[in-house]
């Protein structure tokens, strides 16, 4: 509401080229909230907002822009104008945003960055998206092992305008290999004592991660550990960058984004809902919903091959909704415990058998459960079957269910051992495999019994 009511204003300072009122809007405000108040503004507003502030407070508000206004921005703009505060965003923000961009406008817009920022830009593009390189960000403090206290917060200090974090400072040996870490609180807290090597202070013992590491999985780590940054290594120990708290919540962002999508039978989207094309949309749910409507079609099949049978027993027809309901539904529930325990760390590949035993488990309670309201159900509402011809009932209700928790449980593990993402093994994949199961489960259970009666 805020920055709808700021709106005016700012394009009122635009058009009258107020250029003391838009400086002093950029420096009195966080950039967050700048970013946020210049919300409605188009690219080219927003180009001239940050035109009356130096070039650090254009690069850290810029930041906090969403990603379809940089790009717009940075699409407009002439290249030679904007290639300056390219150049100053952190190295991974840099190498996203040249992602997503035109690729004639990244064409032009790299060779006007200088040379150690193209360098690293170049470098940081090679690592495949989704992994701890493509994330990480190369601004970080490098100490040297023989410095003193002194030394090293004179040293931090001189780099510090040009890092990301300085909480966390990495070791490192004439060959950038990293040695350990010594964090500014140690650095302060030995203040006192300024002549004291780092060397009898530092951690050797840091965990690492590799850039070809998993990105989930490195986000998984820094939150086991509590960490605020985690160093990124290669094969040789070099120290190649960080991995901040920051970029960590934007992976789990991420993650959880597209697993909710999966979760919904519906295609990850690569923008947001409204930026992404109506066709887009129509294809990434249609393709999914097609594969289930195949899956409806095969238990229509499934039925159909029972039609005498419902001819000769009408009241089974009665109870299918409630046969397959609940088979499906105990099998989401399986498949959503066991896919967020295995992005959670709690469920490993090896567990399986633990996970087969804990779903058999599950699957004959809650079954026995279903199974005893469900006789009673059927006895009360069957006047014409008999105490045992109800039976069919809860006995279908315990096979379908344990059926139900075991495919909720063990496809997800047989998902990831393939390769892919558990999350593909989401709940209407499992309640269509379920409903089929369901539908011959029942049937062969009522023929099996109602032929001998």
């Amino acid at each position: 509401m805020i920055n709808t009511l700021l709106l005016p204003e700012l394009r009122e300072m635009l058009a009258t080229d107020d250029q003391a009122a838009l400086r002093e809007f950029a420096s009195a405000l966080h950039p967050a909230r700048a970013a946020e108040f210049m919300e409605g503004l188009s690219a080219s507003e927003a180009w001239a907002v940050l035109q009356a502030s130096d070039l650090a407070k254009q690069v850290e508000i810029f930041d906090f822009f969403d990603e379809p206004l940089q790009v717009e921005i940075v699409e407009l703009v002439e290249p030679k104008q904007i290639a300056a505060l390219v150049a100053d965003l952190p190295a991974d923000d840099r190498v996203d945003l040249l992602k997503e961009i035109d690729r004639s406008v990244a064409e032009t817009l790299l060779p006007l960055l200088p040379l150690a920022e193209r360098r690293e830009t170049l470098r940081l593009r090679q690592f495949p998206e989704g992994t701890a390189g493509s994330v990480m960000t190369t601004e970080v403090a490098r100490l040297s092992e023989r410095l003193t206290v002194r030394e090293a917060m004179e040293s931090v200090g001189r780099q510090a305008e040009d890092l990301e974090t300085i909480y966390y400072n990495y070791i490192v040996d004439e060959n950038n290999h990293l040695q350990g870490l010594i964090s500014a609180r140690q650095l302060v807290t030995h203040y006192g004592k300024p002549e004291t090597p780092i060397a009898d202070l530092m951690q050797r013992d840091v965990v690492t991660v590799h850039a070809s590491d998993d990105q989930e999985t490195v986000a998984a780590k820094v939150a086991d550990f509590d960490f605020i940054a985690i160093p990124v290594v290669d094969d040789q120990q070099h120290l190649l960058g960080i991995i901040t708290h920051d970029d960590v919540i934007d992976v789990f962002r991420e993650e959880a984004t597209e697993d909710a999508h999966m979760a919904g039978a519906v295609d990850p989207l690569d923008q947001g809902y409204l930026e992404t094309h109506w066709f887009t949309l129509v294809w990434k749910r249609g393709l999914w919903l097609s594969i289930l409507f195949v899956a409806a079609m095969l238990t229509a099949v499934a039925l159909n091959n029972y039609e005498s049978d419902f001819q000769k027993v009408p009241w089974l027809v009665l109870f299918i909704p409630l046969v397959i309901s609940s088979g499906g539904n105990s099998g989401s529930q399986s498949a959503t415990l066991v896919i967020t325990a295995m992005t959670l760390g709690d469920v490993a590949l090896a567990d399986w058998w633990r996970v087969v035993k804990r779903e058999l488990l599950m699957g004959l309670c809650l079954g026995g459960g279903l199974a005893t309201a469900g006789y009673f159900c059927a006895f009360w509402m069957l006047d014409d079957a008999t105490p045992i011809e109800a039976l069919v009932l809860p006995i279908t209700l315990v096979m379908v269910v344990i059926c139900g928790t075991l495919c909720g449980g063990i496809l997800p593990m047989l998902f990831r051992r393939l390769g892919l993402d558990p999350a593909l093994m989401s709940s209407p994949f499992v309640a269509g495999i379920i409903d089929i199961a369901g539908i011959v489960i029942y049937m062969n259970v009522a023929v099996a019994m109602l032929e001998r009666l």
